[in-house]
């Protein structure tokens, strides 16, 4: 298994390979759908945020959401018709970055020993950013789709790291690498 601090540094590597996928994205091309029942860029970089918090939420630390206004839209449950507007990309920017904090401050604090139950809480740990890091690819792999075959932008090369592949096209943490 991974340690916490080279798990953190892949969600990170992961965060900033999507960071590659859209930064440089006009606010139209963010928000543009290919049809209509399709998700924007932009749902999928708050869903992978709002996934994240949850998870965090969830498994390891009963928080508020940072932006509760955004949770039934971020919602995968909900059916693509029944979201509404995306946010600004300014409040998708820092939706994603303040539960990257909270992940890593969570993460951090399990890693510290500074939790109850500290060896159960690193196997919980290890788990969910493994699931995380698999999650953020999994949607990069439709970002990247949208960003190279209906925007006609240049795709970034993978990241590069000894513990990241592609099986069935998809970037994922191998967990054995």
């Amino acid at each position: 298994m991974y340690e916490l601090e080279a798990l953190l540094r892949e969600y990170d590597r992961a965060r900033g390979y999507t960071d590659e996928l859209w930064k440089d994205l006009t606010p139209d091309e963010v928000v543009w759908r290919p049809r209509e029942d399709f998700s924007a860029i932009g749902w999928h970089l708050g869903h992978q945020a709002h996934v994240a918090h949850f998870m965090i939420r969830n498994l390891t630390a009963a928080e508020p959401s940072p932006d509760p206004a955004l949770d039934a839209l971020l919602d995968s449950a909900l059916p693509e018709r029944f979201r509404g507007a995306l946010p600004t990309v300014r409040r998708l920017t820092a939706f994603r970055e303040t539960v990257a904090e909270r992940v890593h401050a969570r993460i951090g604090d399990i890693a510290a020993g500074k939790v109850s139950a500290p060896t159960q809480m690193t196997i919980v740990a290890t788990h969910l950013l493994t699931a995380l890091i698999n999650h953020e690819y999994q949607h990069d792999q439709w970002i990247g789709e949208v960003r190279a075959e209906h925007l006609g932008h240049a795709l970034p090369t993978d990241p590069e790291s000894d513990h990241v592949r592609r099986i069935d096209g998809y970037l994922v943490l191998h967990p054995y690498a």
